[in-house]
């Protein structure tokens, strides 16, 4: 199983979310900013270490959101979404082809990776439709 940590970031009532490059697996399917545990490394620094590479942004992680667990074709992860908050820095497109601020009840409009699903729902449950 693959370690994976992501961040749920929030501006004022919006939260954001990436999108994937289109020559990546799960291309152009829309995400939180994240990736994969390194061996040696906390959750909290894989997190710290993804947004600085991703965003070019330094954050302050909070409390566990959510966990999940998704099987993938290609590979089965454990999903750790980490409340956080961006310390320094204005995020910038360095890997993803998008970045969007969204509300809960813009969930629908876009197409997330599979793992997400369950966290969406939680989102849509907790901040309104």
């Amino acid at each position: 199983m693959t370690e994976v940590v992501a961040a749920f970031i929030w501006d004022n009532d919006k939260f954001m979310i990436c999108q994937r490059p289109a020559h990546k697996t799960r291309g152009l399917l829309w995400e939180f900013v994240g990736g994969k545990v390194e061996p040696g490394e906390t959750k909290e620094q894989a997190l710290a270490r993804e947004c600085r590479e991703e965003l070019g942004i330094r954050i302050s992680i909070g409390e566990v959101f959510m966990e999940v667990v998704h099987e993938y074709p290609d590979m089965k992860v454990h999903l750790t979404l980490f409340r956080a908050s961006i310390a320094e820095g204005i995020p910038r497109k360095l890997e993803h082809h998008d970045i969007r601020w969204i509300t809960a009840g813009e969930i629908s409009k876009y197409d997330f990776c599979p793992a997400d699903v369950e966290i969406l729902e939680r989102i849509r449950e907790e901040y309104g439709e």
